[in-house]
């Protein structure tokens, strides 16, 4: 047989050959990640539209005979009640601020911390260690060892150099909160940041400094333009959390003293007045602000990407 004859009978042998078809190849390929889809639905997205239908009833856990479907009057109350319009308010107060702060301080640490010191892992490890502290904990500890009046460490301080000894949770109940919320979210700033700063080129920096350019020129004019990814970055993952923060609230004051934001308005409307409906609503608002926040900051996230791959 020889090579003209072979080669068709080749290609015919391997036209009946059949490959299975593209969808088949797709669900073999999917069908291993279908528990886990199964499981995210059944954690997190039922749970979510049982919310949504309750958040459109009058729903008192007291009196469940008494429940009857009101469409959107519950969001309607959720944005008119003077009580629920101030903890918006409050919860926008208290992400702007502890957001602003963090980013602010982990921006002069970052700083630091890219300069070559000796002992710097050493003082890198103690700078991110706030942020791995339970916030409950964090809050307890700024609560009962920092606050306290009696034997706080502030008030042991002011003492010691004949100072007053405010009560710092009833005088100033909002900053008490966001004090303790800066601490332990500047760490997660600061590391976004500093990553941000180790990813600079080099070559234009060292371009910048033979041309003349100081120190705050190259900050103004090359570092904080490159890191303004990386600020819009850690300002929405910040708020993210910032906006459905409850332990600090809960821990250093109860959500007394004017501090009770949106989630600690939720928990007080459906473990205390039993109103489900009410605290439903409230709920699903909260969780739409976070979808909106969210998908900004996928759209940094992806835009970073596509950066550090354009750049390699």
């Amino acid at each position: 047989m020889t090579a003209t004859t072979t080669a068709p009978l080749a290609a015919t042998t391997a036209r009946t050959v059949k490959r299975p078809p593209a969808r088949l190849r797709a669900w073999a390929t999917r069908a291993p990640l279908l528990p886990a889809l199964v499981f995210m639905i059944a954690v997190t997205q039922l749970p979510f539209v049982a919310t949504l239908v309750i958040s459109f009833f009058d729903w008192n856990a007291l009196y469940p005979k008494a429940r009857h479907f009101t469409g959107l009057d519950n969001y309607r109350q959720v944005l008119t009640d003077t009580d629920l319009r101030h903890s918006v308010w409050t919860t926008v107060l208290l992400t702007v601020a502890v957001v602003l702060a963090s980013l602010v301080l982990g921006l002069v640490l970052a700083l630091l911390l890219d300069r070559r010191f000796r002992g710097r892992g050493i003082v890198r490890t103690l700078l991110i260690a706030p942020f791995l502290v339970v916030p409950v904990a964090a809050a307890l500890l700024w609560k009962h060892v920092l606050y306290n009046p009696e034997y706080g460490l502030l008030n042991g301080l002011l003492h010691y150099v004949g100072g007053p000894q405010p009560d710092w949770i009833s005088h100033t109940p909002l900053l008490a909160v966001e004090a303790s919320l800066v601490w332990q979210w500047t760490p997660f700033m600061m590391l976004i940041l500093l990553a941000g700063l180790q990813s600079r080129d080099q070559q234009q920096i060292e371009a910048a400094r033979v041309d003349g350019a100081s120190d705050w020129q190259i900050f103004r004019h090359l570092t904080l333009p490159h890191l303004r990814r990386y600020l819009e970055l850690g300002a929405l993952l910040g708020s993210i959390y910032i906006v459905q923060n409850f332990d600090a609230v809960f821990t250093i004051t109860s959500g007394g003293l004017g501090t009770a934001n949106l989630p600690y308005t939720v928990y007080q409307s459906f473990y205390q007045a039993h109103e489900n409906g009410l605290a439903s609503a409230a709920g699903v608002l909260v969780v739409i602000g976070s979808i909106i926040i969210a998908t900004f900051a996928l759209r940094v996230v992806s835009s970073l990407f596509r950066e550090e791959v354009s750049r390699a």
